[in-house]
């Protein structure tokens, strides 16, 4: 093992017990917690929010989420970052769903003033947020029945209308509708992971 190796493994571990003792109600383990993990969590708000002052609250709404559910961060179902990296880019994404799109500000000058502040380590992080709520997003599609999982995939994966997949299977159109939300309320519930 390298000493680059260790140093990951040793800072892993750290943070690991830091979000034990944290969801114990332990202040000083959170502040460790923060220390360790605000510059990459600050950098994915600021990425997806696109402001500064958002990003800020945005990482003040993370640490609470955090504070709440320490004690439900399990080390055997992942990385701890990544586990802290989804909650942050969950939160961010809301904010951005909850803006009105004629105050987007994603696409102006703030990315500029965003990308100059952001860990460049960040992106790394992003890709593998993106490869667990992939697996996750996989794990909770095989969790349906056949119907609405095939469903699913001509849909969202496939590109088919609702239209096409309610011909395809010979079936009324509102039928297929009904099928693919109740689908989609399922893997909703199976993703939800921060509330």
């Amino acid at each position: 093992m390298t000493v680059d190796q260790t140093q990951a493994t040793a800072r892993r571990t750290a943070l690991i017990t830091a979000l034990a003792a944290s969801g114990a109600g332990d202040r000083q383990a959170f502040r460790q917690v923060y220390d360790m993990t605000a510059t990459k969590l600050f950098g994915i708000c600021l990425r997806i929010c696109g402001e500064r002052q958002a990003a800020e609250d945005v990482l003040q709404e993370v640490y609470l989420v955090i504070w709440r559910r320490a004690s439900a961060y399990d080390a055997t179902r992942g990385s701890p970052v990544t586990w802290l990296c989804v909650i942050a880019r969950n939160r961010a994404l809301d904010w951005r769903r909850s803006r009105r799109p004629d105050h987007d500000t994603v696409g102006s000058d703030n990315d500029h003033a965003a990308s100059s502040i952001v860990d460049p380590a960040t992106h790394a992080d992003d890709a593998i947020v993106v490869a667990e709520e992939s697996r996750r997003l996989r794990d909770c599609i095989d969790l349906l029945d056949d119907r609405p999982r095939l469903a699913i995939r001509s849909a969202f994966i496939n590109g088919l209308t609702y239209a096409e997949i309610a011909a395809r299977d010979a079936v009324p159109l509102p039928t297929m509708k009904s099928l693919i939300r109740r689908a989609l309320i399922r893997l909703r519930e199976c993703l939800r992971d921060d509330d």
